[in-house]
């Protein structure tokens, strides 16, 4: 991870720890390029997991500490997701970190996991939001006084105004929920929790980079996931692995995420239908 509030609390005794590569754009080329080659060095291969949200001047950093490098050894991933999701996805590649799975296989496996999060917010103003289309009517209500929006980023984008039995599709499977709020008093998330049915809600601080995703910083920010370390391995396992080959790592999908290349035979890593009791 990017920064430490990304870095989310252990999900159970097995979650590896987060490394946090922080401050990375603010400190000297040549310490950020030793930490890096010792991180190499002591786990053999490193996924950086960081949102669209991050500056871009972290981002330039990365690459270039790669190219320096010249290591085909980290691999950097920032999916389509909200902050918050971005951090539950981190987990729970933490989690799997800790199975028999390759170092290929765990950073591809990433791209497969984000079809099973539902990534939204509850926001008080949709008028600088860009990341879901955002029709007129719902631009000039987001200027009247005490308006609030439920929007959800992923899987598929849907933006509601929060009225009397207003409410988002959510997920076809048993999942839990992490809560994050902002500087906006609602208790909507919690009902949304129910309708659900959602295993439980626990409530984590707002990472910084989520006013800079969402384009306001009353918000409360949501994310429904499978926490189950099980179902996240079978999931993973259950997708045929190939060899890449350019740089002959096991990889699942049709990109190698370390070295970006695409391995001959096209088998993308389609997401399996959970069943609605699949224990999450």
């Amino acid at each position: 991870m990017t920064s430490a509030d990304m870095a989310l609390p252990a999900q159970d005794e097995r979650t590896m720890p987060a490394v946090v590569l922080s401050g990375l754009d603010q400190r000297p080329l040549d310490h950020a390029l030793t930490e890096l080659h010792t991180l190499i060095e002591q786990y053999g291969y490193l996924v950086v997991v960081c949102s669209s949200a991050t500056p871009e001047s972290v981002v330039r950093r990365l690459y270039t500490l790669r190219s320096l490098l010249e290591s085909d050894r980290v691999a950097l991933f920032r999916p389509d997701l909200p902050p918050l999701g971005v951090a539950v996805l981190a987990r729970q590649l933490r989690q799997l970190a800790s199975c028999d799975l390759s170092p290929g296989v765990l950073a591809s496996a990433g791209r497969l996991l984000t079809h099973y999060l539902h990534a939204g917010a509850v926001l008080g103003s949709v008028a600088k939001l860009d990341r879901v289309p955002v029709g007129l009517k719902a631009h000039a209500r987001s200027w009247m006084p005490g308006s609030q929006f439920a929007v959800l980023a992923h899987p598929e984008p849907q933006l509601v105004k929060i009225v009397p039995g207003a409410t988002l599709k959510g997920p076809e499977f048993n999942t839990w929920m992490l809560v994050a709020k902002g500087q906006l008093q609602s208790d909507w998330v919690g009902g949304l929790g129910g309708q659900w049915s959602v295993h439980g809600l626990r409530e984590v601080p707002l990472p910084a980079e989520s006013p800079v995703w969402w384009g306001t910083g009353r918000m409360v920010e949501f994310c429904g996931y499978l926490a189950d370390l099980s179902v996240l391995y079978q999931l993973v396992t259950s997708v045929r692995q190939t060899g890449c080959h350019w740089c002959g790592l096991d990889v699942i999908g049709d990109r190698c995420v370390f070295c970006s290349a695409t391995p001959p035979v096209h088998e993308p890593a389609a997401p399996r239908a959970l069943e609605q009791g699949t224990p999450a």
